[in-house]
């Protein structure tokens, strides 16, 4: 087993179960097991260090584009959340919260709470304020406004008929080069999962994962979306027990419709290999539509898709051809339709690197492009606000049925299209972003690597660069 050093024995009997393998080409992998206490344990304590310095980055990034102190986020986390989150995740939670105190890193319960509800306190804060009237605080953002490119298909769209689902997660190159854990988690009730995640997160957050019931799971998120709802419960909470026991579609669109609280609205793209069903689950908080097919695709770019929760909860603009979500979406379903019959992880890899903008008709990167990157061009246009953020599409993942079947999926750190971020250079040309610069960090695209969940003090062949794209 690889624990915390080659020379540290285990001191406590929940650290067991868990291990952690050596870092991979930009992931670090875990394996949790146990009880919910002893699976925040294990995490906490075998990644303390990434947990501090991730938390550290996501306090930076909510007060300065919220207006709030730390404070306001810990208080909302323990009157607001708290009631409304199940027992087994407030022990993993905890756990968390002790695992890192037995490492010397001081974050309380309420830290880690807060920490785990990063994506849905925008939410909260634009509720918060225009209750009590505070005018002139939206929060500002310098990441990208949309979160995430994605599809699912199945059918005849896919070289083999069976499912195939893919996902890059947009945001902030600051809070980005840190998304990099793959979590085997092995919960004492439930299904086994592998999912990507953020260090000290019981959920996945910008949302790839598979169980051991043949489900995957991904999600977009639906642009200029506003709702909350203060007696619903937290997103996180719903997308966590979602992955770990939905061995349907129906059972996940169940989980995250139940007590939904509209923080962190999403369209969800869900794929069954059992079925051989593909489904999209458009959550918002007025409006919920699932559409489910075993002949054909769904894509996600952040653009609304139901027109009635466009009109109501969102101030989307559809028939703008310029907006990244619709740019993107268009070309999602030219891609879909190019490569129809022919779709495999490779394809998809292959998609996921794409620089082709509908709106502008070239190949170059921008907010419009799949592989989501800084606007390089003269013009600085585009919905980026402002232009030339440090953000974009941070790093991908891909399954195939196969994948799935066998808890197993092959993921890329960085851009997909191979492209580097040169923190340096930036802060230099756009010293607006100065804030940064303690924590931004160069993010060097690294070569696709397949992980799969293993069994216990086994280091896996599997877990091996593959070929694509990438490099």
């Amino acid at each position: 087993m690889m624990w915390l050093s080659a020379h540290e024995p285990f001191a406590d009997p929940r650290l067991a179960k868990g291990f952690r393998q050596p870092q991979q080409n930009g992931w670090t992998y875990v394996h949790l097991e146990g009880t919910p206490g002893e699976i925040g344990y294990q995490h906490g304590v075998m990644l303390a260090g990434e947990i501090k310095d991730g938390f550290e980055v996501q306090k930076l990034e909510l007060m300065h584009d919220g207006k709030k102190d730390w404070n306001f986020y810990r208080n909302a986390a323990k009157t607001v959340l708290w009631p409304h989150i199940e027992e087994q995740y407030r022990a993993e939670m905890q756990g968390i919260s002790d695992g890192v105190t037995a490492r010397g890193v001081k974050l309380d319960l309420w830290d880690i709470v807060a920490l785990n509800a990063a994506e849905e306190w925008s939410y909260y804060v634009k509720w918060y304020d225009a209750k009590h009237g505070i005018k002139g605080a939206k929060p500002a953002s310098a990441a990208a406004p949309d979160h995430c490119s994605a599809f699912v298909a199945t059918g005849s769209y896919t070289k083999d008929g069976k499912p195939v689902i893919a996902h890059n997660n947009w945001t902030g190159y600051l809070d980005g080069e840190r998304w990099t854990i793959i979590f085997d988690v092995v919960p004492q009730n439930g299904h086994r999962f592998l999912m990507d995640g953020y260090p000290g997160l019981i959920h996945s957050a910008d949302d790839f994962g598979v169980n051991d019931a043949g489900i995957a799971i991904t999600e977009t998120t639906i642009s200029d979306f506003s709702g909350w709802d203060s007696n619903g419960v937290p997103e996180f909470v719903r997308a966590r027990r979602a992955m770990q026991y939905a061995t349907s579609i129906d059972e996940f669109a169940a989980t995250m419709k139940d007590g939904n609280n509209g923080g962190y609205a999403n369209d969800w793209l869900i794929a069954d290999v059992k079925s051989g069903e593909v489904a999209h689950l458009e959550l918002g908080l007025k409006n919920v539509t699932l559409e489910r097919s075993k002949d054909g695709y769904f894509v996600g770019a952040n653009f609304p898709k139901n027109p009635k929760l466009t009109a109501e909860e969102t101030t989307y603009n559809p028939k703008d051809p310029s907006v990244s979500g619709n740019a993107r979406h268009t070309r999602w379903d030219e891609l879909m339709e190019e490569y129809k019959g022919k779709i495999d992880t490779g394809a998809a890899q292959k998609f996921l690197a794409d620089h082709y903008d509908t709106f502008a008709k070239t190949t170059q990167p921008s907010e419009r492009t799949l592989d989501g990157e800084i606007d390089k061009s003269p013009r600085g246009d585009g919905d980026w606000q402002p232009p030339f953020a440090p953000a974009g599409a941070v790093q991908n993942k891909v399954a195939d049925a196969a994948m799935i079947q066998s808890l197993s999926f092959t993921a890329h750190a960085g851009h997909a299209s191979g492209d580097d971020f040169h923190a340096a250079e930036l802060l230099k040309a756009h010293p607006e972003f100065s804030w940064q610069k303690p924590y931004l960090h160069d993010m060097k695209a690294q070569p696709w690597t397949t992980f799969t969940a293993m069994k216990p003090g086994v280091k896996p062949a599997a877990n091996q660069p593959t070929s694509g794209p990438g490099k």
